[in-house]
């Protein structure tokens, strides 16, 4: 085991090494140009986020869509993982971290764009998308364009059952086991899970979608006000934190509090890494789910898309972080050395805050982590459909359950790793796709930017599944 497990890690360094960097921010950046700096938009993507297009088709309104692939992104990543990046790469990582969500929504809305502009719909009026839809119907290379969706969906539908279920149930058993007083068994807690979770997504889009339009704005709002009341605590170490943030993102030192910074390449690597596993933009995860909305027009169900990496990257991992960085900063006490991984330094580090520290760690890891796996089910059925046909949905659903039920046991450390690996193997060839298609991204940005209302009358085609 030790050995697969250092197999595993050099291949995550590699493949999370410059090259993927390059790969992500750079198509980050390059879509943030093609599309004439989409980022001004947001709030008006939080606008239409809130709004109806019920003479559309689709299976879930916008909101929903927003909510299902909010639940997705908003999970462990967002705690832990900033941990994790924290941990790993030093304080400066959580300025990476920032800016890959900034110049990621970019890349959200570009790739949910070309994913209801590509989408199709079963006979039984079921709405199918996402990065295989677009490489397969968007390229004019039909041979390499099927290879790329192959590739894509068969990525995907194993990674839902590590970033979507293993590492979300097993930080949950985790934060039971270290958090209440009653020794509760790690398979009870996958079992318990296991069936809520096969009750919700036997139903179904419809069903997943309902759960989460309730759950994510609860749980989102307690966890930032739960954050913003412990930065108030920590008041006085807000400004050095943010100097220390930035200046460690770029050189090596150490600085109150054990904190250490590695160098602008370790604290990119983690810092991006886990902006990516956090906010999943370029990743080709959120427009599974946005294909499925009733929108008007592709570019206005893009824009609410892209809202999704604005509320999980730029305002929920940057409290994360500034409230890690500032109370490992003011409380001395917490002995870095004796700290094993980004998930003890997370722990650590909110349960100095007396009464709500634990409790917003513990209630917020649960409920972010169960909705990732409710969204998450959803983005693995869909990759497992296109590949096997619309028989393999039950048995995906099977399966998945199953690393429910069996994931608290798993090795933390290496799900993550197996996660991140994944993770990079999944956005290849969707950031083909985004690349490729640009000059589509960028001509739907601008007719319907300026024609917001309009309502795309393309007839959508219908498939045999």
């Amino acid at each position: 085991m030790e050995v697969f497990s250092a197999l595993l890690n050099a291949v995550d360094a590699w493949i999370w090494g410059p090259p993927m960097i390059v790969l992500l921010f750079g198509t980050h950046l390059f879509m943030t140009v093609r599309t004439g700096f989409i980022q001004r938009k947001t709030f008006t993507g939080i606008r239409l986020s809130v709004t109806k297009d019920p003479d559309s088709e689709g299976d879930v309104s916008q909101f929903q869509a927003l909510t299902t692939a909010l639940a997705s992104t908003i999970g462990t990543g967002n705690i832990i993982g900033v941990g994790t990046a924290v941990f790993l790469g030093g304080p400066g990582a959580v300025l990476w971290c920032w800016l890959t969500g900034v110049f990621g929504i970019a890349t959200k809305y570009s790739e949910s764009l070309i994913a209801v502009k590509y989408r199709v719909k079963t006979e039984d009026g079921r709405m199918l998308g996402g990065a295989m839809y677009a490489l397969e119907r968007g390229l004019p290379w039909k041979k390499f364009g099927k290879a790329m969706a192959v590739i894509f969906a068969f990525f995907a539908a194993v990674a839902s059952f590590g970033i979507g279920c293993g590492t979300q149930i097993n930080a949950i058993a985790e934060v039971v086991e270290n958090n209440l007083p009653i020794g509760i068994p790690r398979i009870v807690i996958g079992i318990v899970f296991g069936i809520i979770t096969a009750i919700v997504i036997i139903g179904g889009i419809k069903s997943i979608a309902t759960v989460c339009e309730k759950l994510v704005p609860l749980m989102a709002l307690f966890y930032v006000l739960g954050c913003i009341v412990i930065l108030g605590i920590n008041s006085d170490f807000i400004l050095p934190a943010l100097r220390t943030i930035v200046t460690l993102a770029f050189t090596p030192g150490a600085v109150a509090g054990g904190l250490v910074g590695r160098g602008i390449m370790v604290a990119m690597q983690y810092g991006v890494a886990r902006g990516l596993f956090s906010n999943e933009s370029g990743m080709g995860s959120a427009p599974l789910v946005a294909s499925a909305a009733q929108t008007r027009n592709p570019v206005r169900q893009a824009l609410v898309s892209a809202t999704g990496t604005f509320w999980d990257t730029v305002v929920v991992c940057l409290m994360t972080g500034l409230v890690l960085v500032t109370t490992i900063m003011k409380n001395p006490q917490i002995n870095m050395d004796m700290i094993q991984n980004g998930g003890q330094m997370t722990t650590a580090a909110f349960s100095q805050i007396p009464v709500i520290g634990p409790a917003i760690l513990v209630i917020g890891i649960i409920t972010f982590a169960y909705s990732t796996i409710l969204g998450w089910s959803y983005y693995g059925e869909r990759a497992a459909e296109y590949l096997l046909g619309r028989k393999a949905i039950l048995p995906y659903k099977i399966i998945f359950t199953a690393i429910v039920v069996v994931g608290p046991v798993l090795a933390l450390d290496l799900v993550w790793t197996i996660a991140d690996i994944l993770n990079a193997l999944m956005a290849v060839p969707n950031l083909i796709a985004v690349l490729l298609l640009s000059g589509v991204i960028a001509k739907e940005t601008k007719y319907y930017l300026a024609h917001l209302d309009e309502k795309d009358e393309t007839e959508i085609p219908v498939v045999d599944k």
